[in-house]
């Protein structure tokens, strides 16, 4: 059986208005992140679950080499870029292809795929020049982004190389971790990089309609109860920001089993209003970037001639 692509179609409704864009996170799976682990229910694309809801959109995931050496240590910097260069690409070329360039997003992003959506949108806002302007559309057309236990912040980088750690011990074999000598040295540097990518996308969150979701479950470690992602890194409390806890663990939070499931309805309500209220404003969005680009183009051949 052929790996999936990077960028999958998992639902496409008739006349789609909006385009959800799923990402996973550590070690995670673009299915089986979102799959339920009791009934195997996929809820991004089986038919009587968010299809149901969200029948004009489109439903697409997104998957990428998430294990701890894609993520963690000193290049750790270099290889969370790559992975957001390849979700612009990805995104611009479908939407290409599908005549949808203009069309509003909305990302899911479950724990540090929320890293990689905005190391993404970073990268893609400043792509600007006329070669590379198309990269520069994913920003504009970007409406919403819902966050699932994504660390956002920490009080030191000590504490957030603590929450990696949580996040790794939660995610993988005991094993894997207790026989790599250079997790820890790799943390800390991992941890660096996520502290400058949030830095970096702050500037441009008053762009975006934001739902941060945090666990109401502790993991079990095995020798004790903790959480992965405390409340006040996965859901600061913020200006203009929604926010809801989640009744599950670290790993469990963005599956969901049934309609009926905890906080289903309130993930649901929320893509729901977003793609309501999408298409108004990108296309008033894109149109103010047509005149940016207008702009920056007589700028340049002012240039030119000296």
């Amino acid at each position: 059986m052929s790996e999936l692509a990077a960028l999958t179609e998992v639902f496409c409704g008739e006349n789609p208005i909006v385009d959800i864009v799923a990402v996973h996170g550590l070690n995670g799976d673009s299915v089986k992140t979102w799959t339920s682990k009791t009934n195997n229910k996929f809820w991004l694309g089986d038919a009587d679950m968010l299809p149901l809801a969200m029948k004009q959109s489109r439903i697409l995931t997104f998957r990428y080499n998430a294990a701890v050496t894609a993520l963690f240590g000193k290049t750790s910097a270099d290889r969370i870029l790559h992975h957001a260069q390849t979700l612009i690409a990805e995104l611009v070329a479908d939407r290409q292809i599908n005549d949808a360039e203009h069309r509003p997003i909305i990302f899911i992003c479950h724990s540090l795929g929320g890293i990689i959506v905005k190391r993404a949108l970073v990268y893609s806002f400043s792509r600007t020049s006329k070669a590379v302007e198309h990269l520069h559309s994913i920003f504009v057309s970007t409406y919403g982004i819902l966050f699932m236990g994504t660390p956002h912040n920490g009080s030191s980088l000590t504490s957030l190389a603590s929450m990696s750690r949580r996040m790794i011990d939660a995610l993988l074999p005991s094993k894997v971790v207790s026989t790599d000598g250079q997790l820890l040295d790799a943390l800390k540097e991992g941890s660096e990089t996520l502290q400058n990518i949030t830095d970096m996308f702050i500037p441009l969150m008053k762009q975006f309609r934001i739902y941060f979701f945090w666990e109401q479950q502790k993991t079990d470690f095995g020798t004790k109860l903790d959480y992965v992602v405390e409340i006040s890194s996965a859901a600061p409390i913020l200006d203009s920001i929604e926010r809801a806890g989640l009744p599950y663990d670290h790993s469990n939070m963005c599956k969901f089993a049934s309609r009926s499931a905890g906080g289903y309805t309130i993930v649901v309500a929320a893509l729901m209003r977003y793609s309501r209220d999408a298409p108004k404003t990108i296309s008033r969005r894109w149109d103010n970037a047509a005149v940016m680009f207008m702009s920056a183009r007589k700028n340049e051949a002012a240039e030119l001639c000296g």
